[in-house]
């Protein structure tokens, strides 16, 4: 009896062992429940009641020929980042079908679309017109949303390459694209050279302009030191002006001063010296010299001296005439 439970116990041991699974972190596991299609949390599942995909993101690169306008071949290489859409996984299994290939399955349906959408695209266009940033962004827009029918989830989709099919239009282009660079090139440099040119004539204009300005600031400087100049040769000579109309005013003080006070002629530092002179040496001529000032100055005193020895005697006389007649 012992036995038979250890087999038995074994038998259902070794079934679990063959039937679950432990589930990977990059695996989705899916199963069906009335009809809908789910999938499951748990770590372990039963193999034989589940469906284990890849959570995977998935890249290929798709080569497409396609005709642009005017039925010339163009090569176009899309290289296509996809996963599983867990929102989507009905649409997924319905366009992939119930296997562990259903993704790959559900990218290859994407590529018919993808290309009679590229067909469609290309027809309107010519070949140097076709440009893989432009391709790029209408096939994001139609695809990245539309993807969900297919189960999928668009990670990125990008146009690798477009290139025409035959070699000699190949050549061409690559010929015209050349030359167009060699043009771009030139303008480019003739800009390059006129803007050169028409800032070395403003440099010279301002320059120019610098130098007129810094020869009249040189001209009214010169002018206001002039006048600085002169002001200050006016104004010396009135100063000198000044001090000798004082000189003239002090003389003539001085001189009606004694005119009018003979007696101060005795304090007269001329006389003083001829009168000390005189007593030294009483019987010698004196010599007194003097200086230019001086000298006018002396010939002013005698001046005096004579009309107030003048004056004297004409005093004299009159008083002599008077005492003559009162006898």
């Amino acid at each position: 009896m012992a036995f038979t439970i250890t087999a038995i116990l074994l038998i259902i041991f070794i079934a679990i062992i063959f039937e679950y699974r432990i589930r990977k972190p990059d695996q989705i596991v899916l199963f069906e429940s009335g009809g809908v299609i789910n999938a499951r949390n748990t770590k372990i599942y039963p193999r034989h009641f589940s469906l284990a995909i890849s959570g995977s993101i998935q890249s290929q690169k798709i080569e497409f020929e396609v005709e642009a306008k005017g039925h010339l071949i163009v090569n176009i290489e899309i290289a296509l980042t996809a996963a599983a859409d867990k929102d989507c996984l009905e649409n997924l299994i319905r366009t992939g079908g119930w296997n562990q290939n259903c993704i790959n399955t559900a990218i290859a349906e994407e590529k018919t679309l993808l290309e009679a959408n590229l067909k469609e695209y290309c027809a309107k266009f010519e070949i140097d017109e076709l440009s893989s940033e432009r391709l790029t962004d209408h096939l994001k827009k139609r695809f990245i949303n539309e993807s969900s029918d297919f189960g999928l989830k668009i990670v990125s989709i990008t146009t690798q390459s477009i290139e025409p099919k035959e070699k000699e239009i190949i050549i061409a282009l690559q010929q015209r694209e050349e030359a167009r660079l060699t043009e771009q090139t030139e303008q480019t440099k003739q800009k390059v050279r006129t803007n050169i040119a028409q800032t070395k004539v403003l440099a010279d204009q301002k320059i120019l302009q610098s130098e007129h300005e810094l020869e009249l600031k040189k001209l009214e400087l010169k002018k206001a030191r002039e006048k600085l100049e002169s002001d200050l040769a006016q104004k010396r000579i009135q100063d000198e002006l000044e001090l000798k109309n004082l000189q003239l005013d002090f003389e003539k003080k001085e001189m009606e001063l004694l005119q009018n006070n003979p007696e101060l002629l005795m304090l007269s530092p001329q006389l003083a010296r001829l009168a000390e002179a005189s007593q030294q040496l009483p019987n010698a001529k004196t010599v007194v010299s003097l200086s230019p000032g001086e000298l006018q100055q002396g010939s002013q005193i005698v001046e005096t001296i004579q009309s107030v020895l003048q004056t004297i005697f004409n005093n004299k006389q009159v008083s002599s005439k008077h005492s003559k007649k009162k006898d």
